[in-house]
């Protein structure tokens, strides 16, 4: 099994970023799929989460109104559209695949190499 996050980088306050996660090796629509993120020094923390047929989202309250998930079936890729971002958002973020909606890092099966988001003030 793979994830492969990708779209980070470095940004302003108040700018947008795109993170993808493509997923192979397993069976992307019997996943659901989440993005957490860990800053330095800190614990991996819940960002969002997705049920397996997309049509149940979870957003952690500190990213509510400005960042949503997604996912493509047919592409076998979950997105995270950042919006508004702030430079507390800056972590490396992680998407990882599990057997339904869950919140909780001990959940999660598989997990990508994580991308770097850097916001700057």
């Amino acid at each position: 099994v793979q994830l492969q996050a990708s779209g980070g980088g470095l940004v302003q306050a108040g700018g947008s970023l795109r993170l993808s996660c493509a997923a192979s090796g397993l069976t992307f629509s019997r996943y659901g799929m989440g993005w957490f993120r860990q800053a330095p020094g800190k614990e991996r923390e819940f960002v969002a989460a997705i049920s397996k047929s997309g049509g149940t989202t979870s957003h952690a309250q500190s990213v509510k109104g400005r960042f949503t998930i997604s996912r493509d079936n047919a592409k076998n890729t979950v997105y995270l559209q950042m919006n508004s971002l702030k430079p507390e958002d800056t972590a490396v973020y992680y998407c990882g695949a599990a057997r339904g909606l869950y919140e909780r890092v001990n959940e999660y099966e598989y997990w990508g190499q994580g991308t770097q988001v850097t916001v700057s003030s």
